[in-house]
């Protein structure tokens, strides 16, 4: 695929992200930036890289739907310079869709073959992301709080690991805020939980989402 054709690709698919509801244009904006199809191992797959569907990128894990990150990345609003914690970097796209809007992405993956593949491609672009190789489960420690975490996987809880990472409120500045879906692995729904003081916290609820599952351990 030449550079010519991705991105008339997408220019398509942030159409097509416009007419199912994405109006974030910043959002778009990055999407019309971000080449995909670099982040999809298989080139026989590329072809496909632009059209709204998850596809396989190998130690059973999948690229979401570019619907989906798009709609993750809006309802998690990030600003430029905000710390963004990433649980299950999977094929970096979300990561880099992250980086390209102006957030310090730190990145935490636990299969490590994936983060092999990942994290040269995320060099190669420019992108600046901290990534390691971890359960994710517990957040990083270490790098809190952020500004914002998102979650790429499944579970039936919240960890409550990840929602004290997060920053204290703080004049002037948007609540820091945990974006993850929860529930069985059928039947996910998308959560936006901000922290709304220091000991307190909302919960927020959006669409059906379907992940891979979220591993502890």
């Amino acid at each position: 695929m030449t550079d010519r054709q991705a991105a008339a690709f997408r220019r398509r698919l942030v159409r097509d992200l416009r007419d199912k509801g994405i109006a974030d244009e910043r959002v778009l904006d990055a999407v019309a930036q971000v080449p995909r199809h670099r982040f999809i191992p298989d080139d026989g797959l590329h072809r496909q890289a632009y059209d709204d569907v998850a596809l396989p990128i190998g130690e059973g894990q999948t690229i979401s739907q570019p619907f989906t990150v798009a709609r993750m990345t809006e309802l998690l609003a990030v600003q430029p310079g905000d710390r963004v914690l990433e649980v299950g970097t999977g094929s970096g796209y979300q990561a880099a869709i992250l980086a390209t809007l102006g957030a310090r992405v730190f990145s935490i993956e636990r299969h490590a073959k994936l983060l092999r593949k990942t994290t040269p491609v995320l060099k190669a672009l420019g992108l600046t992301v901290r990534t390691q190789a971890g359960d994710g489960t517990y957040g990083w420690p270490a790098l809190a709080p952020f500004d914002a975490i998102i979650v790429t996987a499944g579970g039936p809880t919240v960890p409550t690991e990840l929602t004290d990472q997060l920053r204290a409120p703080a004049p002037g500045r948007a609540d820091a805020r945990l974006l993850i879906p929860v529930g069985p692995p059928t039947q996910q729904v998308l959560h936006r939980i901000p922290r709304t003081g220091s000991e307190a916290l909302a919960d927020e609820t959006f669409n059906d989402v379907l992940f891979v599952p979220l591993v502890r351990g």
